[in-house]
């Protein structure tokens, strides 16, 4: 008689970037630890400043841009839409790494393969807190 096998545990493959593996598995093909999606390219870091979407998040970076005519920098932003998979539960607000894939969508051609933890900068957005104001001291007749 055999013995009883313990449930099989999906193991995260790697990617072949320097990130960790999430602990917990998912069943999504785009996942590139657990699905089939190849990883290659550009890898860049940004702010999560929107979850609308499903499974897909929209991440800015800032960069400066230096203009020589008045010797001074200049803010400017880009956004890329990217896969999120659900096995690495990223929240609003924190900054991550995506790594360039094939298109997944008319858009879409990133994944989050790593969070970098909270960003500095609070990030204006659906569930972001509302920052109150301190309140006024009482004055007394």
């Amino acid at each position: 008689m055999t013995p009883a096998r313990a449930p099989k545990t999906r193991r995260a493959r790697d990617i072949g970037l320097d990130v960790r593996a999430p602990k917990e598995a998912c069943e999504d093909r785009h996942c590139p630890f657990h699905g089939r999606l190849p990883v290659r390219g550009q890898s860049l870091e940004g702010t999560v400043v929107s979850l609308a979407m499903q499974r897909t998040a929209v991440v800015e970076r800032t960069l400066l841009h230096f203009v020589p005519k008045y010797e001074r920098y200049e803010k400017r932003r880009r956004r890329y839409l990217a896969h999120n998979p659900p096995c690495l539960k990223i929240p609003l607000g924190h900054r991550v790494r995506i790594a360039e894939t094939r298109p997944l969508s008319k858009t879409v051609s990133f994944c989050i393969v790593a969070d970098l933890g909270e960003a500095k900068l609070k990030v204006r957005g659906e569930d972001a807190a509302p920052v109150s104001a301190p309140a006024a001291p009482e004055v007394k007749e």
